[in-house]
């Protein structure tokens, strides 16, 4: 089976329902604006889906979720996931060309979550209908592209099967949530900023928590939620008077988040900053529903998806999915957000170390901009001297200096019992798999390939210190 088409005018949700009766094991591929999208679909039932845009952020965003009621997805098991399995940027292009033929590699990497017993495959059946509802809620938005139809290589191991129509349904639902914030918000990967002024926050707008203005930098709405274990459109709701009064302002999504179809019909390509002042805005924000959504709704609840487990599971483990769905409380006494508890928020210290002054400056301005304090020490033999002053929170280490290399510097680090527990990220133009092993048994967090971007910087800043 091989079919194949192009669209001027695209109905996505038309497009996948005419699968519903195909009995065959089949992924439909959509190619968009340099971005592929792949839903894996077995007798008319979805397996998963993904999309070529940091599919393995989207999957650590979602672990983290579940880590607050499964003690077993740590920090570390969760980086060691993205040293197996996932692959430089400069490769990511080429696996995804055959992603349609073979599995996806998070896929693979939730597997092994299970067979190493890090979950519980009915735990992965949670876990699978959130990430497949957020990679359709893009899919619906897509307008033009070419999609293809193949039938995979290998058949991929099932955890669960999603209704299609059902889903779509609760994707629509959620789409219409994103649409009502309209123009202020186009997309959950816009950043927002709170503006610090003189004044105090105004009375008839809702508490923020001191804890949420701490990461309003840098940070997308959808990494915010993430971080403050709260549902996204919940969050959105509760920053949107601030928005449309000019205390929040919104910088546009970072590459290659900018590349993901938003929900305005037509792009505005001159607002980078959106900040709008509209009384009618405000009403509208005002008659919002007030009830909160919970991050991780109950799935199996009725009206849900439903989801075909394989395989069937007992009254016991039902009851300890439907644990896995009870969202932490945030803190139940907020405080009023004023321009003295912003000013005071905690900034997390940072220290880079590199014989090169131009990865010292380039960290500097991207971590910099976003009021992180950023040491930076380009003289390698006094580094650790230099970390024990400072005592930062994070530890950026070039693995290829002159007069020590990186992994000797890590292991005198790590031999220091003030900084066994403190991330030590490696910054290296070496992609090698044995390098990277070689960097976990020196005690890395993790590891940052050169060149990179500053989502990818701030990407592993929000891994390691949120």
């Amino acid at each position: 089976m091989n079919n194949s088409g192009t669209f001027t005018k695209l109905r996505p949700q038309s497009l996948l329902k005419q699968l519903f009766n195909c009995s065959e094991s089949i992924c439909l591929q959509v190619f968009s604006n340099s971005v592929s999208w792949w839903i894996y679909l077995e007798q008319g039932k979805i397996i998963y889906a993904t999309h070529s845009v940091e599919p393995f952020d989207r999957l650590e965003r979602h672990l983290r979720r579940l880590s607050h009621q499964i003690p077993s997805l740590t920090n570390e098991v969760r980086v060691q996931l993205r040293l197996m399995f996932e692959s430089d940027t400069h490769s990511q292009v080429v696996e995804h060309e055959s992603n349609s033929r073979n599995q996806p590699p998070e896929y693979q990497a939730i597997q092994w979550l299970v067979s190493q017993q890090y979950l519980h495959s009915t735990q992965a059946a949670v876990l699978i209908p959130e990430l497949v509802k957020e990679v359709l809620e893009s899919f619906l938005l897509i307008k033009e592209g070419t999609y293809e139809l193949t039938e995979p290589l290998n058949r991929m191991p099932i955890i669960c099967r999603l209704n299609v129509e059902n889903i779509l349904e609760r994707c629509q639902a959620r789409l219409e949530s994103w649409k009502s914030f309209e123009p202020q918000i186009s997309s959950p990967y816009q950043r927002p900023y709170l503006l610090i002024t003189g004044k105090p926050a105004k009375q008839n707008l809702p508490d923020l928590q001191p804890n949420l203005t701490n990461w309003m930098k840098g940070f997308s709405l959808r990494h915010l939620a993430v971080i403050m274990n709260q549902d996204e459109i919940e969050l959105t709701h509760n920053l949107y008077p601030y928005i449309i009064q000019g205390g929040i302002i919104l910088h546009e999504p970072d590459p290659p988040f900018d590349q993901l179809p938003n929900t305005l019909e037509e792009f505005a390509q001159s607002s980078k900053l959106i900040t709008l002042v509209n009384q009618k805005s405000v009403n509208v924000a005002e008659e919002l529903s007030t009830a909160n959504t919970k991050a991780y709704p109950d799935i199996l609840e009725e009206n849900k998806i439903p989801i075909e487990r394989v395989p069937q599971i007992s009254k016991s483990l039902k009851e300890n999915i439907q644990k896995l769905t009870i969202t932490n409380n945030i803190n139940p006494t907020p405080e009023r957000v004023t321009a003295t508890t912003v000013t005071s928020k905690k900034t997390y210290k940072i220290v880079s170390v590199d014989d090169s002054p131009t990865i010292l400056k380039e960290i500097s301005r991207f971590l910099e901009n976003e009021n992180f304090s950023v040491v930076t020490i380009n003289e390698p033999l006094k580094a650790v001297m230099s970390i024990i002053r400072h005592k930062p929170d994070l530890i950026l280490l070039d693995l290829n200096m002159v007069g020590i290399d990186g992994y000797e510097l890590c292991q005198i680090i790590r031999n220091n019992s003030l900084f066994k527990e403190i991330p030590i990220i490696f910054v290296t133009g070496n992609k090698g798999f044995v390098d990277k092993v070689k960097a976990r048994l020196v005690g890395a967090s993790g590891y940052l390939t050169k060149p990179f971007t500053r989502a990818e910087l701030l990407k592993i800043v929000f891994m390691h210190l949120t």
